[in-house]
């Protein structure tokens, strides 16, 4: 169990599948309770959470609707009290034709990535601060330093995550709260599994394996091999870390 973990109560979104339901599986051995938050039904997620005997409950909400986290957000509060660690892990990642991008495109994409990690986030720092102490993290992307094409909103959308997790790190460091993020490669979990190929693959296998090969680890990246730094990170064991962005892609990008 990591230290200052026991009986805490983390929002993960995003925590129907892949990440999300990785991070709130680890949580709960860690001795974490969860509140898991998706568009898609979280129950299978929050039943992993209780076999590791740990509370749970499973959450409808769109991140993007202000009025959706809001009752998500009461929700949590009323179930638990309360929320000490957010984990942003919901976001979308289609590829998009610059010469066919809308700004519809945009909007969506940057409204559940960014928009969405706002308003989780700002749900529950009210809390955080009274209590001092809190955990926030958020999923930023290696795409942020790799040569890749098809991918504008999503891309910008990560780089705004980074520029959140610095500025948000200064504002509540005073009251006890950090805020962090978490740079994944391409990590096999059905939404990546479920979108084409980038140009010049044949399928999504060879793509992942393409990428294995440009990392200093060469083996294709799962949800578990980002658990062990979403526990550091809500740990006590961080007190001292804040503002940074953690590069978890088997050695792809250098920081």
């Amino acid at each position: 169990m990591a230290k200052g973990h026991k009986d805490k109560v983390a929002v993960i979104t995003g925590a129907a599948s892949g990440l999300g339901q990785a991070f709130a599986k680890r949580l709960a051995e860690d001795g974490v309770n969860v509140a898991c938050v998706d568009i898609a039904d979280a129950a299978p997620t929050a039943k992993l959470v209780e076999a590791a005997g740990r509370k749970a409950i499973a959450i409808k909400c769109d991140v993007s609707s202000e009025d959706s986290v809001k009752a998500m957000a009461a929700k949590v509060n009323e179930t638990f009290g309360r929320a000490d660690i957010v984990i942003n892990s919901a976001g979308i990642f289609p590829q998009t034709d610059l010469g066919t991008l809308t700004f519809a495109d945009w909007k969506r994409i940057l409204g559940i990535n960014l928009d969405g990690t706002f308003l989780v986030s700002m749900a529950f720092i009210p809390g955080m601060k009274q209590r001092g102490w809190g955990r926030i993290i958020s999923m930023s992307s290696s795409t942020f330093g790799s040569v890749v094409t098809g991918f504008v909103p999503y891309v910008s959308s990560k780089a705004g995550i980074i520029g959140f997790t610095r500025a948000m790190a200064s504002e509540l460091g005073p009251f006890g709260i950090t805020v962090n993020a978490i740079q994944p490669g391409l990590t096999r979990t059905p939404g990546a599994t479920g979108r084409p190929p980038r140009a010049g693959f044949a399928t999504m296998d060879d793509e992942f394996n393409a990428v294995a090969q440009v990392q200093a680890i060469k083996r294709i990246e799962e949800p578990d091999d980002l658990v062990g730094a979403a526990s550091f990170l809500t740990s006590d064991d961080a007190a001292f870390i804040t503002g940074q962005t953690m590069n978890v892609d088997g050695g792809r990008v250098r920081s």
